[in-house]
């Protein structure tokens, strides 16, 4: 009776080591990641004028999940935004505004003749949160300025005659005259021969003006109208991002490599000791290893009941 009671307590053993060994598999197998829903992205994206405010528009249909709207902190141009508010819009079957488009182009003549000839009297537009319609212009909107000068230089030449002169000297020539309010230098003097034996000088001065002239002109003018457009069951999604300023980083100093990993909290300057470091295993390493531990002891338990029956026998 007691060596069946020792054969059935061995059974028992080797039983419980195969089920520890299912088990430890089991916990060895990682869960399923959870599936990730598909990225939406903004149809229209607007930013208020002192870059307080950022807000993101997504127009998403019956089959996109609103999960997949990134949620997270970015920065852009000198702010850090943080989503503050998702607003969720059911969109009408037909969408349509008012709107009215700014448009700027370039002309050589201020000429209205020939500005109205670069606007068409109608232009098609879509809008940024994808309205379209055609836009008439409007005539009292039409302005023309000067887009820039330049300046050119040119050559400006004088002739002086000077007679009656006693000696061919050119001392009795001016070596510089005013010219239409140009100053000009002289350059060269021809003599010629008068009957009572004086002489005539006939005196060549050159020099530069400088003009300005108009480059060109900008215009720009306004269109106006309806713009619409049909939703096919959308249904609309604005995520709102405050900003905040980033403050300006300052420059480090030279020199200064030390290693934050190797210095103190308490004391900055004081390096710690890298062979202090901790060592401690993570905590998942320690899990995996205890049920392997387990398993080990029931085996040689049940080694150990295996050879105890024999020696009886």
């Amino acid at each position: 009776m007691k060596r069946k009671t020792i054969i059935h307590a061995a059974r028992l053993l080797c039983v419980l080591a195969l089920a520890m060994s299912l088990t430890t598999a089991a916990f060895a197998a990682d869960p399923p990641e959870p599936v990730q829903p598909s990225p939406c992205y903004p149809t229209a994206v607007t930013r208020s004028e002192d870059g307080g405010e950022i807000r993101k528009m997504y127009d998403l249909g019956p089959e996109d999940n609103p999960a997949g709207i990134s949620r997270s902190d970015f920065e852009q141009e000198g702010y850090h935004y943080t989503l503050t508010d998702l607003l969720k819009q059911e969109l009408p079957a037909n969408e349509s505004r008012q709107h009215t488009e700014t448009v700027s182009v370039n002309s050589k003549s201020k000429d209205m003749g020939a500005v109205l000839a670069l606007l068409p009297q109608t232009k098609e537009f879509v809008t940024e949160d994808g309205l379209a319609g055609t836009l008439a212009l409007k005539l009292d909107t039409v302005n023309v300025e000067v887009a820039g000068y330049g300046s050119a230089t040119k050559s400006v030449t004088a002739t002086r005659t000077y007679p009656g002169l006693a000696d061919q000297d050119t001392q009795y020539i001016p070596k510089s005259i005013s010219d239409n309010g140009h100053s000009l230098t002289l350059q060269t003097v021809n003599w010629q021969t008068e009957g009572d034996g004086h002489f005539t000088a006939v005196a060549s001065y050159s020099g530069s003006a400088t003009s300005s002239y108009v480059k060109g002109y900008t215009v720009t003018a306004d269109y106006a109208g309806t713009v619409s457009r049909i939703n096919l069951n959308k249904v609309r999604y604005v995520a709102i991002f405050e900003g905040t300023a980033l403050e300006p980083v300052a420059p480090e100093e030279p020199g200064d490599t030390s290693d934050p990993g190797l210095t103190d909290p308490a004391d900055p300057t004081t390096p710690v000791d890298p062979t202090d470091a901790p060592t401690d295993a993570p905590t998942s390493e320690k899990n995996n290893v205890l049920p392997v531990v387990a398993v080990v002891v029931v085996v040689l338990l049940g080694g150990g009941a295996f050879y105890f029956i024999k020696r009886r026998r």
